[in-house]
């Protein structure tokens, strides 16, 4: 039985390299930057731009969504923000949730910052909220972020064929999911 309490607590979550904190307004600046990357929007296949008080609004009204957790990605030490990341898509009945993650610039990809992010928010999906799969889907491209996944525990566990139209090109997205048990092997 999962605890949805720990939804709603909107954590601190404090990593080695990276803290994840409750996304909020204090963040829309950094936020509104992030989605103006040309690099992340086609690794997210973000077609649409927000204006700023979309943003504004999305992160101002995170803690007040009770049944999905969104975080942002700080580096430490230093205090930046590098990106962020939800646990979303919940669905209670079978133990399961959604994640996505995305950071802010291409210039954070590469150090580990994702990795370490989605280990403390996968620790706290099955450790405290109790899910037993979390799932996510990636573009077939983006081999970076895949290899994280599987490093983490997740697996392919199917493929969306041509979900994606970017610059004129077709392109794949993989479902992959990462259960419980998969999550403390990786772990070790």
């Amino acid at each position: 039985m999962i605890d949805l309490s720990a939804l709603r607590e909107k954590p601190v979550l404090a990593g080695e390299r990276v803290n994840l904190v409750p996304l909020a307004a204090k963040h829309a600046d950094d936020f509104f930057e992030s989605t103006r990357d040309e690099e992340i929007r086609r690794l997210t296949g973000t077609h649409r731009r927000p204006d700023y008080d979309e943003v504004r609004e999305w992160c101002a009204t995170r803690a007040d969504q009770l049944d999905r957790l969104d975080m942002a990605i700080i580096e430490e030490p230093g205090g930046r923000f590098v990106g962020e990341l939800a646990l979303a898509d919940l669905d209670a009945d079978n133990e399961s949730a959604g994640y996505r993650i995305a950071l802010s610039a291409i210039e954070f990809t590469g150090q580990g910052l994702g990795r370490e992010a989605t280990r403390l928010i996968l620790d706290y999906a099955f450790n405290r909220v109790r899910l037993h799969r979390v799932w996510l889907h990636v573009y077939a491209f983006n081999m970076r972020a895949i290899a994280v996944y599987r490093s983490c525990g997740f697996t392919v566990e199917g493929r969306l064929r041509d979900a994606l139209l970017w610059d004129g090109r077709y392109h794949d997205a993989l479902i992959m999911g990462v259960l419980e048990g998969d999550f403390r092997r990786a772990a070790g």
